[in-house]
Formats: C-alpha cells, structure tokens, sequence
C-alpha cells in the first residue's frame, strides 16, 4: 500500500499538469480563431450590402429589362471572374488584400453616386448605409490581415464622370446595384471558403 499511493499521486500529478497545459493551449489566441470571428462578422456585412444593393434604383425587374443593352460606363468598377478552380489556389492575405480594395473602390464609387443623387434632389439613404457597410467590412478586412500586408492597401481615387442629369444618375445606380451584387456574391462565397478551410 506504501508504494501504491506515491505511484497513483504521482500519475495524478503529471494528469493534472498535461490537462492544464492543454486547457491551456486551447484559449491561447491563433491566427485562424481570430480569423473566425472577424469572418463571421464580414459575412453579415456581405449581406446587408446585398439587400441595399437592390435598393439602389428602385426598379422592378420588368422595368430593369428595358435597360438590358445600356453599355457600361464605369471603368474602374471591379469586374469579377472567379471560378472553382480560383478558390483552390487562393491564398488568404493576397485575396483580403484584393478584397479590401474592392470594397475601398465601391465606396468611393457609391460616395460619388449619393453625392450625385443629392445634387438632383433624388433619395439618397441607400447609398449611406451601403457606404457606412463597406467601411466597415473595410475596417473588419484590416483586422484580419497579417501587418506586413497593411502596407500594400490601396486606395487609389478612380476617374468618375460628371453626372448631367437625373436619368444618367439612375443608369450609374443601375450599374452600381448589378456590380455590386456580383461583388457581394463574390466575396460571400470567397470569406465562405476561406473561413472553412483557416
């Protein structure tokens, strides 16, 4: 009985040590739990602009069809062609990094299209909370990026024409509204996909 109890106190003793370790291994912060969080909060940021995005003309869908053949006009509009195969060899900083900038270029783009709405005493509104959503999946993509890539975030101001009358200012929010819609799909399936696989 004498050796027994050393021999069980001491196996207790190295247990109570290596589950500490764990326990405590497990609540320090990685780079992927952090990476969760922040995910979940852009998506929502993703879907909000989503639901404005339809917003921004105030069109029906019969009514949208009529402006089907009108060319597009914003140059500096991101223009996204991701497949499948894109989601297999992304890597997670180069593609926040490319994320940040096209949210940073939709902002100034539906900055520029409220100012433009306001000149010809058109509603607004839309354009605000989409603008406030962007800076902050903007905000929330600089979280989640590693420092060294910080410094490679552009912000680059596009060329934007003068808007001359209110029906010119309504076929830039139909362009917005669709590239828009696409971005968010795009980026919705991208943090998806990133978020499963950090």
């Amino acid at each position: 009985m004498k050796t027994i109890i050393p021999e069980t106190f001491s196996c207790l003793l190295r247990l109570l040590l290596l589950t500490e370790l764990i326990v405590q291994s497990s609540t320090l912060p990685t780079h992927s739990s952090s990476h969760c969080g922040f995910f979940g909060q852009m998506i929502h940021q993703v879907e909000s602009l989503m639901n404005l995005s339809k917003k921004m003309h105030e069109l029906r869908n019969e009514e949208l069809q009529h402006f089907e053949e009108v060319p597009v006009k914003l140059e500096n509009l991101p223009d996204l062609h991701y497949t499948a195969s894109h989601l297999r060899k992304l890597k997670v900083n180069e593609t926040l990094t490319l994320l940040h900038t096209y949210t940073q270029s939709f902002r100034l783009h539906i900055d520029w299209l409220k100012d433009a709405k306001e000149n010809f005493s058109l509603p607004f509104q839309t354009e605000v909370s989409a603008s406030s959503h962007l800076l902050h999946l903007s905000n929330l993509i600089k979280r989640c990026l590693h420092p060294q890539n910080e410094s490679g975030l552009q912000s680059t101001v596009p060329h934007l024409p003068v808007v001359s009358t209110a029906f010119e200012t309504l076929l830039y929010s139909i362009e917005i509204s669709d590239r828009l819609n696409v971005f968010c799909m795009w980026s919705k399936r991208i943090l998806r996909y990133i978020h499963r696989h950090s």
